[in-house]
Order: structure tokens, then sequence, then C-alpha cells
């Protein structure tokens, strides 16, 4: 069982730590500890009591690892937390204590243009590393919807995905290496610039995706891959859901290549987008589904080929029409859409909602639906649905329009349900979002026994005080 007995956040600790950091480092103040305690899960319950005593703001490896060292050696609880764009609770303070915010730490340091890397600290907004890597022809391929706003270390702790992984894989796939600090304060990398290394376990990749709970990283070296020089996005409304997305894997099998992105939206949160951001997009009126799908190249004659046989294909299979987007401004126009659809159900529903990121075999996606609209319908809920289709990452917003006595313990229900079916499917808890609090005490109905006690020795391997983001992932 996790040892709870942590210590508290005293004036004299809070005086070490200002020798540590600096005083500008160091905050007490209620607004900022109420901000940096919360991240986007909308009306999360557990917003006013899971709140850290003090937020510390470290500028270096040293900083970071003199205060993992200090909070070891007296047993006070550590979160580490990027820009805090999640919807998990992983960066939540479950046991209060120290928020770590690691958003001063936000130095490119490195373009390697010989070994196609880029060395960057973990407070580097997401978008920021493609700037840098585009001015020299190459191209980041990590792309989470939320890269204008997410730090590059959170889309590693919780492995974000976002609209290319089709072609180019989750954050996990671009990360060689990284600097972390370990929770009894030590220091080391694991990996480099390299594209091979079975020397020992994959530290890496153990560390992508763990939430915060083995280590806080401090440096990154990603993978770089050569920008493409075209660019195309296609508008494809279906009038069914169905039609949408059984067609989905023939753009695979029959186009006989790999689009950069292929997404999904419903009309409901299509109509929602339009709404939100005053904007019309073609045959809203009519259309049930739509996909995005993106195509990129280097000849624009052989991207015109392959975008005008996925175009034919999609007509043969009941589209409605087909609208190209091959230039900037429309492009971002039909992708601003698309990734502000979460905002929008928020602004217009506000309060508190059920924001799930499932993953089911995408060839069980329209079985999925069926099944959603089944027992959103048993609860009177309403609901939206997108998200990457083209691996199986769907994205489920549940609500209901008006609140009512008992509606949060109706979303309760809906999420079992929701999680069952997705268990049924051959599907998982989450894509993409992380397990983190939010998630954590349904965990068991995905992994069995052996696998939760393993994840469990694991992190008391590397962390044997539970330090270091306790009450995530697991129940203890």
């Amino acid at each position: 069982m996790i040892d709870t007995a942590y210590k508290p956040i005293t004036e004299d600790v809070v005086r070490d730590l200002i020798e540590l950091l600096g005083s500008k480092n160091v905050s007490v103040d209620p607004d900022k500890i109420s901000i940096y305690s919360r991240d986007e899960v909308p009306g999360a319950p557990w917003k006013d009591t899971c709140l850290a005593e003090v937020v510390v703001f470290p500028e270096s490896t040293e900083q970071v690892a003199s205060l993992v060292r200090y909070a070891n050696e007296r047993n006070i609880p550590l979160t580490p937390r990027g820009a805090g764009t999640g919807l998990s609770g992983g960066a939540v303070p479950a046991y209060r204590g120290i928020l770590v915010s690691l958003e001063r730490m936000n130095r490119i340091l490195e373009l390697d243009t010989v070994n196609f890397t880029i060395t960057v600290e973990p407070g580097v907004v997401t978008s920021e590393i493609n700037k840098c890597a585009k001015e020299t022809g190459l191209m980041y391929a990590g792309d989470p919807c939320s890269g204008d706003a997410s730090f590059i270390g959170g889309n590693i702790a919780e492995n974000a995905g976002g609209n290319k992984v089709i072609k180019y894989g989750p954050t996990g796939s671009h990360v060689l290496a990284l600097e972390v600090v370990l929770p009894d304060g030590t220091v080391t990398w694991f990996g480099g610039k390299r594209r091979k290394d079975v020397t020992g376990y994959d530290f890496v990749h153990l560390m992508v995706g763990s939430e915060g709970t083995l280590g806080i990283i401090t440096k990154a070296i990603l993978n770089l891959v050569p920008l493409p020089t075209y660019t195309v996005d296609l508008l494809v409304p279906f009038k069914s859901i169905n039609e949408a997305l059984n067609f989905v894997p023939s753009i695979i099998t029959k186009a006989r290549l790999i689009p950069t992105s292929i997404e999904f939206m419903d009309r409901p949160s299509v109509l929602m987008a339009e709404q939100f951001l005053n904007m019309k997009i073609p045959y809203s009126d009519r259309a049930n589904a739509y996909l995005i799908i993106q195509l990129e190249g280097n000849d624009y004659d052989n991207l015109a080929n392959e975008y005008e046989k996925v175009g034919d294909l999609c007509l043969d299979h009941g589209a409605l029409e087909v609208f190209i987007a091959d230039n900037r401004i429309m492009s971002d126009k039909l992708w601003k859409a698309r990734k502000r659809v979460a905002e929008a159900v928020w602004a217009l529903y506000p309060g508190e909602n059920l924001n799930e990121d499932i993953v089911v075999p995408t060839s069980k996606i329209p079985e999925l639906m069926i099944d959603l609209d089944h027992i959103c319908e048993d609860y009177g809920a309403r609901y939206v649905s997108y998200g990457h289709v083209g691996d199986g990452n769907m994205h489920i917003t549940i609500f209901f329009q008006e609140p009512f006595d008992g509606y949060k313990k109706a979303l309760g229900s809906l999420q079992i349900k929701l999680y069952e079916v997705t268990k049924k499917l051959g599907g998982t808890l989450t894509g993409e979002h992380g397990v983190g609090l939010k998630r954590r005490d349904h965990i068991a109905l995905f992994l069995d026994e052996r696998q939760l006690d393993l994840i469990r020795r694991v992190k008391l391997a590397f962390d044997p005080k539970n330090i270091l983001n306790p009450g995530k992932i697991v129940p203890w």
C-alpha cells in the first residue's frame, strides 16, 4: 500500500525551497496554487481538494535535482507539470505537497542537421520545435492537437498521439534520448543520438507515457524527418456515419498509400464547431459524418494523382462531395474546426461532462458508434464523437443538455458503460490522454492484477518512497 504519511509544507520548507531555487521561483500565492493545481478536465471533482501547498519553477536540471533530492530526504510529494493542457488529472497534486512547473525550462538547446535531431528542455511549446526545424527543411512529426499550447515534456510523459500517428507514430516514436532526474535526485541519460540500441532495457520508452511517476524529464533528444514540400487536405462529407467509417480501410488497401492523417467528425461536433467559431462547413445541413484526409509529398504531380485517386474512392463509397484544401488558408480553416471541437463543447455546454479518448480496433468503430447511441439514449444524454479514426482512437464527449439532480452520478454510470463496451470490442481505456487520476480506478477493467502488480513494482523500484506524482495510473 502507498505510504501517505507525507511531510506537510511548513514555513521552514518554503524557506529551504527559496534557498534552493531563488525567491522568484517559489510561490505560495493561493491564486497561483489554484491555477497550477488543475489541468483541463472539465468540472473535475478534485479541483477543491487536490491543491498544492507550494508551486516551484526550476530553471535548470541542477535545480530540479536539488529539489527532488530535498523532497526525497524529507518525504514530500512532488507533482511535475507541463502546460496543464492534460485531460486526465495527471498533473494534479493528489497528495498536495510541491507542484513542479517546468515552464521556465523552455530552451531549444541544439538543432543537429547531421544526425537529424533536436535537443530541447521540457517546457518548450511543441509547435516551437517545428518552427525551428522547418528553417532547415526538417520536421518534428509528433503533432498533438494541443501542439500550439502543450509542452513537449507533457507530450512525452503522456505519450501524446495526435493527427499524424497513422503515418509517423505517437510521441514515443520520435524520442531518442531523455535526461531524467530520478526520484532520489540523481541525474542520468537514457538513450542517445542513435537509431539502434539493445544495450539493456529500453528505459527511454519506459519513461515515455509514465505520467511523471518514474522521473522528471529535463532534456529530450527528438528525431526529425524531412519536411514534405506539399501537403493537401481533403474534407469529405458522408450521409451516414457507417459509410464514412466503413470506408476508412479502403484508403490504405485500395488506394495503396498511407495518408498522414485520417480524422473523423460527426455532425454534432461539426455543428458545434460552426457555432463556436462562427464559420460554415460545407454540407453541415445534411452530412452526418466527415473525414479529413491529409496527404503529403515532394512531387506535386504525384501528390495530385494520389489525392485524385483517394477522392474518386471516396465518391465511389458514398461521399457527398470531396473538397480539396491545397493552400495554407483553406487548410488552417479546416483543421481549426477539427482541433477546437472539445473547446466548443465546453463553451456551449459548460459544466461537468465526460471526455474520453478510448481506442478500439479500427474495424470495430462502427459497432462502437451503435453501442454509444444505445447507452446515451438510455440515459437521455447527448454526445459528440471525433478523433483519429485512422488509428482507432476516438474522442467522445458525453453531456446532458441541462444539469439535473443526479446528473454527475449518471455521467459516472455512462463512463463505466462506455468502458465496458470498449473492453467488449477489444479496445482500451485511453489512447493519448493518459490514465492519471481520472481513470485510475477503472484501469483494472483492462489490465489483470498481475499487470497492475508489475506497474506498482516498477514504480517502487524507481521511487521506493513514492514521492513522485503519487496516486496516479493504478490504485494502491
